[in-house]
């Protein structure tokens, strides 16, 4: 049996960390002595401890640790890169964000997005059922994603045609941190009574600023420096906005290739620019 201090010399960890990992279940020493109270270490909890302390440099939360060591090796090693990647992918969505703040701070305009023009369209009188909600930014695709499956079924089990585009309005900003009010919409054709939370209603007639991304670059916070581009360009044109920023996502365009023109971010404006002021 090896004394805690001896245990943390071989294994590399504090007799701090040992107490903390004890509580936590990590790592409980193999017995404790009834008369001194001092914990005592097998030399084969070593491995456990050196692995501990190889994640811990990984900044792994302890749960996490618990639960890659949970299995055996080969599950250790999926559950690791699971967690890696998800790392990675956080990494890389705080990148962006980066990216999109400095652009912002150097005023550099669509930083990060290929050059592309803002184009001026009439949209007719459209009938919609939709779904407004709040959420923030952790759920917002998961909302969207609901609410337009839950619609959609809807309007098919009572034998209206679907155009196959659909809409989402932001009537408030979604961040992290806070939620905002988001209008999920589906236009159709046919007569419809709304039900439960969907309604029926007729989105005006107006006139629409817009840029085409890919499904590539409407992830967040990407997507804002379209956002940006549209509604700095009505603003630079003294062109008043006439609704809720919006996009617009074309027909299946989950099953396009996420290089192809897929989602366009609008914005209705009061007033049409004349033909030579429409691109930007």
């Amino acid at each position: 049996m090896l004394t805690i201090s001896e245990f943390g010399r071989r294994a590399g960890l504090s007799q701090k960390a040992l107490r903390l990992y004890d509580v936590s279940g990590l790592l409980a020493p193999a017995r404790i002595d009834p008369a001194n109270g001092y914990r005592l270490y097998d030399e084969e909890q070593l491995e456990r401890a050196r692995r501990i302390s190889v994640l811990r440099q990984l900044d792994m939360p302890l749960a996490t640790i618990a639960d890659v060591l949970a299995g055996s090796d080969a599950d250790a090693v999926v559950r690791l890169d699971r967690w890696w990647a998800a790392e990675e992918a956080t990494t890389a969505a705080r990148r962006a964000t980066l990216d999109y703040l400095r652009s912002r701070l150097t005023h550099t305009g669509s930083s990060g997005l290929a050059p592309r023009p803002v184009l001026v369209r009439d949209v007719p009188a459209t009938k919609i059922a939709t779904i407004r909600t709040d959420t923030d930014q952790q759920y917002l695709v998961g909302v969207i994603v609901s609410r337009t499956s839950e619609i959609a079924s809807y309007l098919r089990s009572v034998g209206a045609e679907l155009t196959g585009e659909s809409w989402v309005l932001y009537h408030s900003a979604v961040t992290p941190e806070a939620e905002g009010t988001v209008e999920i919409c589906l236009p159709f054709t046919g007569l419809v009574d709304p039900a439960g939370e969907i309604a029926i209603r007729v989105e005006p007639a107006h006139h629409e600023a817009y840029t085409t991304l890919t499904m590539d670059e409407c992830a967040f916070p990407r997507v804002m420096l379209a956002y940006d581009l549209v509604i700095d360009w009505a603003r630079a044109g003294g062109t008043p906005e006439a609704g809720s920023p919006r996009e617009i996502y074309r027909p299946d365009c989950h099953l396009l290739p996420r290089d192809e023109p897929a989602v366009d971010i609008a914005l209705p404006i009061l007033v049409r620019p004349p033909i030579s002021e429409r691109q930007a």
